[in-house]
């Protein structure tokens, strides 16, 4: 496979899990602010945008509106929704040759109605419009693509996507845990409920919850199960020869903060989530550079506001 259309491949994964992510947060968070009159506002704005990885203006303060126009509806701003898609859609474009029709017209036509304003009222509306489109585009590949070396790519760019982004929603819980979602709510947020309770039966506990979204080895949203499916990818696109432990990086990468997390207590890692979290989203970020370096080197990285690669 060229380079070229393994990157476009890699980086519409990554796209498409992006909005579905930034999503799923904005939600939480901005509906937060308005249920809860004692949120400072400034204050948890600017926690947002920093776990978001957004640069955070200092002199004025920040409103919900700020917010949502900075990572919702910025087509310029890395980290915004309406850039990922923007971003997807184009990457799509340049692999043409290989991405099906279903799938080109998908994202063409999620771009194209991408609004440019979304009133205060229609917020939750619109991050449920984008989740709707994400869920879309990946059933498009993964009930019609060949599990060839096209759909590795695809699927290692949304694995390690998605193992960042759940790290960055449980990263908003320690900023704001005074007054931040609840454990509940950030279930819900990932779609995590229902299979939450079918696991723990009872009601969501701090030590519980984290170790779900942490954890599970059987929920595909949780970093583990992220992260291992990173790894697999990873393993059937290298060498089937290798005798003497791993000599892809990004594989070695992935698989150190698979064994942190696996084998560090989850009293150990509620205790300082915040620093977990940094540390897993270091490790994807450091993955994907080295996937770049290894097998697309003469592209310029896409990258985001706050992101090393």
């Amino acid at each position: 496979m060229l380079s070229r259309i393994a990157e476009s491949l890699f980086w519409i994964g990554r796209y498409i899990e992006r909005s579905d992510g930034t999503a799923r947060i904005l939600d939480v968070h901005l509906q937060l602010l308005l249920e809860d009159p004692w949120v400072e506002e400034d204050l948890a704005c600017r926690s947002l945008l920093s776990v978001m990885g957004s640069e955070v203006p200092a002199d004025q303060a920040l409103t919900r509106a700020d917010v949502l126009a900075i990572l919702a509806v910025d087509r310029t701003h890395p980290a915004s929704i309406a850039y990922s898609l923007g971003a997807a859609r184009e990457n799509a474009r340049r692999a043409r040759e290989i991405v099906s029709t279903e799938l080109w017209e998908c994202l063409n036509t999620t771009r194209a109605r991408m609004p440019r304003r979304i009133a205060s009222e229609k917020t939750h509306e619109f991050f449920g419009w984008v989740r709707e489109r994400a869920a879309l585009a990946v059933g498009i590949v993964e009930s019609s693509a060949s599990r060839d070396e096209a759909w590795q790519f695809f699927t290692l760019g949304r694995s390690i996507e998605r193992a960042d982004m759940t790290a960055r929603l449980l990263a908003t819980r320690s900023l704001t845990e005074a007054s931040g979602p609840s454990w509940t709510t950030i279930l819900r947020s990932c779609g995590a409920y229902e299979a939450y309770l079918r696991t723990y039966r009872g009601v969501p506990s701090a030590r519980n919850a984290a170790e779900f979204l942490l954890l599970d080895r059987l929920f595909p949203r949780s970093i583990l199960y992220s992260v291992t499916r990173a790894e697999q990818c990873l393993r059937d696109l290298g060498p089937r020869t290798e005798r003497v432990g791993v000599s892809d990086s990004a594989q070695r990468l992935l698989g150190q903060i698979r064994s942190e997390l696996e084998y560090t207590p989850i009293t150990d890692i509620l205790q300082d989530l915040h620093r977990h979290m940094d540390s897993v989203q270091d490790a994807t970020s450091a993955a994907s550079e080295a996937v770049r370096q290894r097998y697309f080197p003469t592209g310029a990285a896409p990258s985001w506001i706050g992101e090393s690669a």
